[in-house]
């Protein structure tokens, strides 16, 4: 091997022939030789093993395609005493950056995280995920699920805290040289073009168009939509979680996007109502809504949907909390404080979510802005009858035209809320909507078709 490396470095070849040489470090004996035709024979032996023997055309399309199958496909025994050993390629080196943190973080993207990170370790990434400190829990470590993170430094504050940290993120970045950099969501894509003016690999997912959630002023709004345009158009690759967002990536910008959705872990639903007592809820008989406390959910608007509904014995049910409180929270607490049938749990986790989903007569989503709703997915794996205003990122999902109404339309809404709690669905088709979503909407598919755009991008 060592006459072979000298050959390779004092011989002017084709520039593809040197970036063979690095497979000398996986065998024991291999030649190159026979040239003509523009073809390369390549032959190797494992010690213990039989010579085995390639012929690939001088494109380099196949012989990158060659070296992929010979370190990865081929796992060759070595013999004596590390007969149990094989040869095979370092795992892909990932870094995640631009969410919170996760487990147990509020959020949609660190949901989105949450799920996927430990699928990915388990395809074989050696994954790292970047996490803001004022978020991410101690007790969590430096290690869950085979996912490893490091904690930076971020201001805690609504409009700084995602780009400066992603800024920060991404000079780590530099330095650890993943193989690939993988951004969640505009804001912290707006650090896209520093990452490759460090030579680094970027994949960039785009949630959801941020820029229109109304908590953003004009400069923010701004800041976003750059963020989208610089994330987008200097990235090396482009995952979008819905096709209304595919659609915007191919005709704002030009540019072509992977659609790889959200998806659902399929709950059990033997999960005891001990868990709501505490809050005073008895089983089907409450409306739920799981959100951050943000304006474009539009609380107010199912408030006073409920409100006007009237519907004795039911109480109207808010899971969520806001990382930035502010004038919306606080009209929120004032609006709830006038009804006592109207509750605010905070953010649950763990069995008191999963409780709180189980024993609910009807799931509401009445928000103006949604990228793809995971908490509306997680609805639906539970079976729950569902309603939803009609904005295109939950048209998408297709459910029964009944179970849309017109986005701000309260008496339309309240209608809904009396329909659905006074006519509930069967329980043979609520066990029909767990099954579809189930096939429809797998973490484990998204964790493969992600892996396949690492790959891609690599």
């Amino acid at each position: 091997m060592h006459f072979l490396n000298k050959l390779l470095s004092a011989v002017t070849l084709p520039y593809w022939f040197k970036k063979i040489s690095y497979l000398s470090t996986y065998f024991t004996n291999a030649v190159f030789y026979n040239f003509e035709d523009r073809k390369l024979k390549f032959s190797y032996q494992v010690a213990g093993t039989e010579i085995f023997t390639q012929t690939v055309n001088s494109k380099f399309s196949e012989v990158k395609a060659f070296i992929t199958d010979v370190s990865v496909t081929h796992r060759l025994t070595y013999s004596d005493t590390r007969a149990n050993d094989v040869a095979v390629a370092r795992p892909l080196r990932v870094m995640m950056l631009g969410l919170r943190g996760f487990p147990d973080v509020q959020g949609g993207v660190e949901t989105h995280a949450e799920h996927l990170a430990p699928l990915l370790a388990k395809l074989g990434c050696d994954l790292e995920v970047v996490v803001r400190s004022p978020y991410q829990k101690a007790s969590v470590g430096k290690q869950w699920c085979g996912v490893k993170f490091t904690n930076l430094w971020a201001p805690k504050s609504k409009g700084l805290e995602a780009v400066a940290h992603t800024f920060l993120g991404v000079l780590y970045a530099a330095i650890k040289r993943p193989d690939i950099l993988h951004i969640h969501a505009v804001g912290p894509a707006l650090m896209t073009p520093l990452a490759k003016l460090f030579g680094l690999k970027v994949i960039v997912t785009h949630h959801g168009q941020d820029y229109n959630r109304q908590k953003w002023g004009i400069l923010a709004r701004n800041i976003l939509l750059l963020g989208e345009w610089l994330g987008m158009r200097f990235s090396n690759g482009r995952i979008v979680i819905s096709n209304v967002i595919r659609d915007l990536v191919l005709h704002k910008h030009a540019m072509h996007s992977e659609l790889i959705c959200n998806g659902v872990v399929m709950p059990d639903l033997n999960v005891s109502d001990s868990f709501i007592e505490q809050y005073g809820l008895q089983k089907d008989k409450y409306i739920l809504l799981v959100s951050r406390l943000v304006p474009e959910k539009r609380h107010l608007d199912l408030i006073n949907a409920f409100n006007l509904a009237n519907l004795p014995g039911y109480k109207l049910v808010f899971v969520g909390s806001s990382d930035h409180p502010d004038e919306y929270v606080q009209s929120l607490i004032d609006a709830a404080s006038i009804n006592p049938n109207i509750v605010l749990t905070g953010f649950q986790t763990g069995d008191t979510l999963r409780s709180l989903y189980t024993h609910a007569a009807l799931f509401v989503l009445p928000s103006s802005h949604e990228g793809l709703s995971i908490s509306l997915l997680e609805a639906l794996s539970y079976g729950l009858p569902v309603v939803a205003s009609n904005i295109p990122a939950n048209l998408e999902l297709g459910l029964n035209p009944a179970s849309y109404f017109e986005l701000g339309k309260i008496d339309m809404l309240a209608e809904l809320l009396k329909k659905n709690i006074y006519e509930p669905a069967p329980a043979e088709t609520r066990m029909d909507m767990r099954a579809w979503v189930s096939s429809h909407y797998n973490w484990g598919r998204v964790a493969e078709r992600t892996f396949k755009e690492y790959q891609s991008v690599f």
